[in-house]
């Protein structure tokens, strides 16, 4: 009996041993080993045995033309050609679009009225446009050449003439404002031309109102990739955390900084997605 005693406390010894292990061995794994393996189910079942089988022929590929050399495909929507300000609204109270229209195609900020903002709405986009600061350099840090685009007229990149002028990286030139730093400086001179492409995925929310996917910004500044597919944690605040009211689509808007910024804008399209 009592060699049986002895046997059992020895195995319940073991046992607890090796439970105290095991679980010492889950706390030192890395998170990532504990999630949930990415499966697809279409490709699941009997292993396909002729190329014929894992090709497909719908839906059909809309064609569109090149959009190299700052040429808008024919499946754009043209948001600013040069001709008119039509397009656009005073952001603050919908009126007439008070910017300068010059002689070269172009727009330029007209200082303190207001931002500006398409009359149309959107979601999902791809974006072109393109910026210049003034050629003349004045003031410093972010009071020189600053504007700005935002997505849904809530989520704001940088537009700053930062060639020799420092100021904090994650509201610099390429940023997403206070959220995410550029991946490299691709500036040109001050008062040359520059170009942003943007791909931007909206946010969605549940009935509730609730977040349930964050948006993303992809952005190539002069063809340079400076933001990779970035998570908006929410819309980007001058003062304060970012913000996650639920909402649908929204205009773009450029920004009238009001310090005599005199940045300008031409060729501006979009493409839905």
């Amino acid at each position: 009996m009592k060699y049986s005693i002895l046997i059992l406390v020895l195995f319940m010894l073991v046992f607890l041993s090796c439970k105290q292990n095991s679980a010492a061995e889950d706390q030192m794994r890395s998170p990532n080993e504990t999630q949930e393996v990415i499966t697809y189910t279409e490709y699941s079942g009997s292993e396909p045995t002729t190329p014929e089988e894992t090709e497909f022929y719908e839906p059909k590929v809309p064609r569109t033309s090149s959009a190299l050399n700052g040429q808008m495909p024919n499946d754009a929507i043209v948001l600013f050609d040069g001709s008119t300000l039509d397009g656009w609204v005073t952001a603050r109270d919908s009126t007439t679009a008070k910017w300068h229209l010059n002689g070269d195609g172009s727009m330029t900020v007209a200082d303190r009225t207001g931002d500006i903002q398409t009359k149309k709405n959107f979601g999902s986009i791809q974006l072109h446009l393109e910026w210049k600061s003034p050629a003349a350099v004045e003031r410093e840090g972010q009071n020189r050449g600053n504007s700005g685009v935002y997505l849904s007229g809530l989520y704001e990149v940088q537009i700053l003439d930062n060639n020799d002028n420092e100021t904090y990286v994650n509201g610099q030139v390429g940023s997403i404002y206070k959220q995410h730093v550029p991946l490299a400086f691709a500036s040109t001179p001050s008062g040359e031309w520059n170009t942003y492409d943007i791909i931007y995925h909206a946010p969605e929310f549940n009935i509730a109102g609730g977040k349930i996917k964050s948006g993303t910004l992809t952005v190539l500044h002069n063809g340079i990739l400076i933001q990779d597919d970035a998570e908006l944690k929410g819309t980007t605040e001058y003062i304060g955390w970012p913000k996650n009211d639920a909402h649908g689509k929204g205009p773009i808007k450029l920004q009238d900084h009001g310090d005599n910024s005199r940045v300008s804008y031409r060729n501006i399209w979009v493409r839905e997605l």
